[in-house]
């Protein structure tokens, strides 16, 4: 459901229509003009149970939103919680007693400025493992200035991240479309999101050789990002499409600034896009996500805020190829999302990853 930015009563009546008692995901286009802990203190008044973020766009149905709420709800939502102080390191992930033999999701929305994403997604599959399914996205501002983005009933936070533990199953696929220009170079040097060398040089004076040849374009001062988010970087995996990581900015020593951390030593790639390909992947991802859903009643579309930007106009043809599939196999399926500072799902054998620059579908 959307709701659309308005007061504060007004927004307050139609969640609580639209939850009829059950659990919300709330996301929150992040040029709303509310007052998001008005919001809570008037949600929590009202007895609601919810989980969300804000984030720079929000989707419903087939269509992309920058301001008001995109509305899913659960049921046998078991347990929510927040993970806060992701920055400092010293968090904790609290244990809950689960059913044998029944399935679960934990859906979790993060910070997608903090710098220890990574460390939280680790943490928290040592905590829930591989017996349960992972669906997010990074909240924030597409200004890349840290704000507090995330909440529950206990408020609004930044560096920290909400998570919603659910006994349901969700069919989960992931991809991106993006192939390999030029590598892999070895990350020699890396702190955090930041990559400082690479094969033991400055890590913008490699990228900036391959990139500028490749595409007849020169960085200046002021153009970094319009350069880079055609030629992101691929971790290399063997047997599966690379992990992206998207570097969104360049400092005044050479070093690259990505969404998500780089470890040293991977090994990376220079990849690039072509429209089709990236609309193409997302098709393929929805058609994955069907095959493996039995009778699909909800769909959540977690869509990086980069792609889109690359995309630019076809960022609609994307969705509606998305959106169709689904719409024709159920045509009552309830369909959110957001475009996000990185994308949260399960890889491979039961892995939590932290992708970029990618397109994640699950359908419940």
């Amino acid at each position: 459901m959307y709701i659309a930015d308005s007061t504060i009563d007004q927004m307050v009546a139609q969640i609580l229509d639209h939850a009829q008692g059950k659990t919300s995901s709330l996301l929150v286009g992040e040029h709303s003009s509310f007052n998001m802990e008005e919001l809570i203190d008037a949600l929590n008044a009202a007895g609601a149970r919810f989980l969300g973020g804000i984030f720079p766009k929000v989707i419903h149905d087939n269509t992309i939103y920058e301001t008001g709420i995109v509305q899913n709800t659960f049921e046998n939502v078991e347990e929510i919680f927040t993970v806060k102080h992701l920055d400092t390191g010293d968090f904790t992930i609290p244990e809950f007693h689960r059913e044998t033999g029944r399935e679960y999701t934990l859906i979790t929305y993060v910070d997608g400025l903090t710098q220890v994403k990574s460390a939280y997604l680790l943490e928290l599959y040592n905590r829930f493992g591989a017996d349960v399914n992972y669906v997010g996205g990074g909240a924030g501002s597409l200004s890349l200035e840290q704000m507090p983005c995330v909440f529950t009933h206990e408020g609004i936070f930044q560096d920290a991240a909400v998570c919603g533990l659910v006994a349901m199953d969700v069919s989960l696929a992931v991809r991106h479309g993006w192939e390999k220009i030029a590598g892999p170079f070895i990350a020699t040097r890396t702190k955090g999101n930041v990559v400082q060398e690479l094969n033991w040089r400055n890590a913008f004076e490699v990228y900036k050789e391959v990139v500028e040849a490749r595409s007849g374009k020169t960085f200046t001062d002021s153009n970094f990002f319009d350069i880079a988010k055609g030629h992101p970087f691929g971790i290399v995996r063997e047997h599966t499409e690379r992990i992206v990581r998207d570097p969104l900015a360049v400092n005044e020593k050479g070093h690259l600034i990505c969404i998500g951390e780089v470890e040293e030593n991977t090994f990376l790639d220079i990849l690039e896009g072509e429209n089709e390909n990236l609309i193409a992947a997302a098709r393929t991802a929805v058609e994955e996500s069907l095959a493996k859903a039995a009778a699909p009643k909800k769909a959540v579309i977690i869509d990086c805020i980069s792609r889109g930007l690359f995309l630019e106009e076809d960022i609609q043809k994307e969705l509606d190829g998305v959106v169709g599939p689904l719409k024709a196999k159920n045509p009552d399926i309830s369909i959110s999302g957001a475009l996000t500072l990185g994308e949260i799902s399960s890889f491979g054998q039961g892995l939590i990853q932290l992708f970029n620059k990618t397109i994640v579908i699950g359908i419940f």
